[in-house]
């Protein structure tokens, strides 16, 4: 159904092939050019930063100048930024690799013959929507904002606007409760929505796992129709515009993202920052950054380092192909919790029962529920299963956590402590800031570093 929605191609290295069958199959149905819309989906830069297998860009020329000549709303090639968020870069890298992308394929039509209107033209530019709804609204206007520039410079300020395709980002899908992921692609795409998109893919919430089912694509297709049939997101222009904050955070990652820009340009250009492995270390420096957040539970993942369930049934799918591979790497903001929970999943499959820990309750409610709860949830993160009922001897458990205020702590705590080491103790935890307790053996508290914890944890009892 040709004439049903725009058509983009994603072809790899068979862009150009499966661009001609497009097109034949366009003039075999009579369809006008000027009615034929959508993307060709050319983009070696792409291409090369997933797989590392650099493409001619030969073969592109004569793709733009027939759209150009027959195809004036069907875009040749399309600017794919997924490959650097998805390598864990930040929204500025992810701007500013577009951008210098960008540049090298007008230079190269360019050199070609085509004109700088001709060439800004062919380009379809793709970004990474989030549930950080604000910075996905202000990644998009910040990437109109630099393309306008960029034309401005080459000497053409009327083809400076940019074609937009959002996509979830499949970074922040997660494996564990994945029906969170509804709310996800929800926010990103009412983000993308916002900032200006023209098109958007919603991921179905079961991405992570394999092969999405009926329900999935359904819930996936049904999220934007709704937006845009219920929110109408298709009636505003720019509605985040105008907010002080939204326009701050507009300006700075505008300004971030083209300073990495420049030094890319500096460094002698996309091709040339891909294939010296500079800008693999950019974005591998950044993810190690945001990893220590994602560890510490900084930036916390709903269902996975925070309320996570382990009681909750698997939802299986097949598997799906595998992507190919050799150029940067993917990454997933799960990636450190999921290893952890597969550990116990493999213990559990082994043994029968989960790795446990004893939550040693002190004092009233009052002082103790706070603690208790964050210690519960803590644990739960790394597939350590919290034991609250009866004793320290029933429980099963190796390990033991005291929960409670400090005013308690100062108490009973180092009694308490005396009471189960005699008991078979053999690693104490303290739920609070770390404190003069000489008997405790390690502290878990709001902002340490929980993966590092729970590893450690999990060697202690010898879960592989």
């Amino acid at each position: 159904y040709l004439d049903l929605a725009p058509i983009a191609l994603d072809a790899g290295s068979e862009f150009a092939s499966a661009a001609g069958e497009l097109l034949r199959l366009h003039d075999e149905r009579g369809i006008d050019g000027k009615a034929v819309r959508g993307s060709l989906g050319a983009d070696p830069l792409g291409h090369e930063a997933r797989t590392g297998e650099a493409l001619d860009f030969a073969p592109v020329v004569p793709l733009a100048r027939r759209c150009a000549e027959e195809y004036p709303g069907l875009r040749a090639l399309t600017v794919d930024a997924l490959p650097y968020h998805e390598a864990g870069g930040s929204a500025a890298q992810e701007l500013g690799a577009s951008i210098a992308t960008g540049v090298a394929y007008l230079r190269e039509l360019d050199a070609a013959g085509l004109t700088v209107e001709q060439a800004a033209a062919q380009l379809e530019f793709r970004y990474a929507a989030t549930a950080d709804q604000f910075l996905t609204i202000a990644k998009l206007r910040a990437a109109r904002r630099l393309w306008a520039r960029v034309a401005e410079v080459c000497g053409a300020p009327g083809a400076g606007a940019q074609a937009q395709h959002a996509v979830v980002s499949p970074v922040m899908m997660t494996r564990r409760d994945p029906w969170v992921n509804m709310l996800r692609a929800t926010i990103a795409t009412l983000a993308a929505g916002v900032g200006g998109a023209e098109a958007v893919t919603v991921l179905p919430f079961d991405h992570a796992l394999g092969l999405p089912d009926a329900f999935a694509r359904r819930i996936a297709r049904n999220t934007s129709t709704i937006l845009v049939e219920e929110s109408h997101l298709s009636r505003v222009i720019d509605p985040a515009g105008g907010s002080w904050y939204v326009e701050r955070l507009t300006d700075e990652l505008a300004e971030a993202a083209w300073r990495f820009f420049r030094t890319i340009e500096r460094d002698g250009g996309q091709a040339a920052v891909l294939r010296s492995g500079r800008l693999r270390t950019d974005l591998a420096t950044t993810w190690a950054q945001r990893s220590k957040k994602l560890a510490t539970r900084r930036e916390p993942i709903t269902g996975v380092s925070e309320f996570p369930h382990l009681g909750e049934k698997p939802v299986q799918r097949a598997p799906a192909p595998e992507p190919r591979t050799g150029g940067l790497p993917r990454v997933r903001r799960d990636e450190a919790y999921e290893e952890l929970r597969a550990r116990s999943d493999a213990h559990l499959a082994a043994t029968g029962a989960r790795p446990r820990v004893f939550l040693a309750a002190l004092g009233p409610a009052a002082a103790h529920t706070a603690r208790l709860t964050f210690a519960a949830n803590l644990f739960q993160a790394g597939g350590v299963e919290p034991v609250t009922e009866g004793t320290f001897e029933e429980s099963g458990a190796t390990e033991v956590c005291l929960c409670s205020s400090d005013t308690v702590y100062e108490e009973q705590a180092e009694d308490v402590v005396r009471t189960l080491r005699s008991a078979g103790a053999r690693h104490v935890f303290l739920a609070g800031r770390p404190g003069q307790y000489s008997d405790v053996d390690s502290y878990v508290f709001a902002g340490c570093d929980a993966v590092a914890v729970l590893t450690a944890t999990l060697d202690r009892m010898g879960v592989s």
